[in-house]
């Protein structure tokens, strides 16, 4: 079950501080209708529909296979579907591709320092340097990595590049962040570590979407289970009631740690 956030207070007055320049869109809430995606005549999402709205932080759940990584990209703009819409409907939907950020399973980072990598994101966005400074400082700060700003990206250990890829994606102060299995291949003292950042995230008003197939970190993390399997969605659900009783027999089964 998602636990209280120590960080919630920290967080919220991160945003204050980090000015009322602040560009976040409104894109929220996202809708699915009847999504599909095929390739080489094999359907691997098979007429996805769900909304997501703002505040939970929703998990994608499910086996490997699911298509929890198809229906990230999908919803990212990455993938067009070749049936079915992806709708945002905020006030600010026209400029969706603006408010919203995905950070892969391996982080993607310039062959340069870890504030540099900050840097160069909010430089193409044309944010002033002396608000780029302020966010950049407030970003590594809240993801522990301000004593490491002057250290190339590429020699810090992976869950340092994974917590710098996501305050790089936090800089940008999207209205939805994309998670892509994020502590996939970190040890859990790292996974830790992400997961504070990431509720930190969550506090400063950012949608959090996430995949992971870790039963573990989905308890701790998710508001609401989304339940893939076979490119299909079984339940959506808030996390309490998915993990007291699933509806379905394929999620009764993930649960038990079945293969599927």
């Amino acid at each position: 079950m998602p636990q209280p956030d120590p960080l919630t207070g920290r967080a919220q007055a991160t945003r204050r501080s980090a000015g009322a320049q602040l560009d976040r869109l409104h894109i929220l809430p996202l809708r699915l209708e009847g999504v599909v995606l095929e390739r080489r005549g094999v359907r691997l999402l098979d007429e996805l529909s769900f909304q997501l709205e703002r505040g939970p932080c929703s998990v994608i759940l499910g086996p490997n296979g699911a298509g929890k990584t198809l229906a990230l990209r999908v919803c990212n703009g990455l993938l067009p579907p070749d049936a079915g819409r992806v709708i945002w409907d905020g006030p600010d939907a026209h400029q969706a591709a603006r408010g919203r950020a995905l950070v892969f399973q391996r982080p993607m980072l310039l062959r340069r320092s870890a504030w540099a990598n900050v840097d160069y994101a909010l430089r193409l966005r044309r944010i002033p340097k002396p608000e780029r400074d302020q966010r950049i400082e407030t970003v590594l700060r809240e993801t522990r990595l301000l004593t490491l700003a002057s250290r190339p990206a590429r020699q810090l250990s992976g869950g340092e590049q994974q917590r710098l890829a996501l305050a790089r994606a936090w800089a940008m102060d999207p209205s939805v962040l994309f998670l892509d299995e994020p502590a996939a291949a970190l040890d859990p003292g790292s996974t830790r570590a992400l997961e504070e950042a990431i509720r930190a995230v969550r506090a400063s008003g950012t949608k959090i979407v996430m995949t992971t197939h870790d039963l573990a970190q989905a308890e701790r993390m998710a508001d609401e289970i989304l339940f893939l399997h076979q490119g299909r969605l079984l339940e959506q659900t808030p996390a309490a009631d998915f993990f007291a009783g699933p509806r379905t027999d394929e999620a009764r089964a993930f649960l038990k740690g079945e293969v599927l």
